[in-house]
């Protein structure tokens, strides 16, 4: 019997009915929990001596906008990938944000501390709320910056672009100038590229 076999059934057993979906793929065992209990479930998987999860080794935010075109569930998720040293086993848990408008989930990082700044990146990034974390605020962009670039609705060239005036001596914030463009590759057939036919 594999690793994984063995987890599978004890996860599900200590965690019960906060599992909404658990499945085994390409050799890992991913579960989707109720994303309101995610203090609890976080805590009894790092706590209890059968699954020994003491580390998360990333969180990170997921927009599920336009997956598929039959898609109807949540749009964004905080996924958490655990790790038992003890038993050299991974989890990945999933959880779905049910509101859309204002996605927020509670902050774990008074569980494992080293998710403090994966949750401000997914807050950053996604626009997800981690409610009680100890200093919520951007990590990656500008203090300034509109919107949240890893949302799938954001605009690749974005809202507002930065020059520095040579007339102002300093860095000024305008909207953006250049036409958003779609470029289609041009392929060149040559007949006889590379010694081919």
């Amino acid at each position: 019997m594999k690793k994984i076999d063995k987890l599978k059934p004890v996860v599900e057993l200590l965690l019960g009915d906060n599992i909404l979906a658990s499945i085994i793929s390409l050799g890992e065992l991913t579960i989707t929990v109720k994303a309101e209990n995610i203090v609890e479930i976080l805590t009894l998987l790092r706590d209890n001596t059968e699954t020994s999860f003491e580390e998360c080794m990333d969180l990170c935010g997921v927009d599920y906008l336009e997956y598929h075109n039959d898609y109807t569930g949540d749009r964004f998720a905080v996924v958490y990938h655990l790790l038992s040293i003890k038993y050299n086993w991974r989890l990945r848990v999933k959880a779905f944000i049910k509101n859309e408008e204002f996605p927020m989930i509670a902050s774990v990082s008074g569980i494992y501390n080293g998710l403090n700044w994966f949750e401000r990146e997914a807050f950053d990034l996604y626009g997800i709320i981690f409610e009680g974390h100890p200093d919520l605020r951007r990590i990656l962009t500008d203090y300034g910056f509109v919107g949240h670039p890893f949302r799938k609705d954001f605009p690749i060239s974005g809202y507002v672009e930065m020059k520095y005036d040579e007339e102002q001596k300093r860095v000024v914030y305008q909207p953006v100038t250049i036409e958003p463009r779609i470029i289609t590759p041009r392929v060149i057939r040559e007949e006889n590229y590379n010694g081919r036919n």
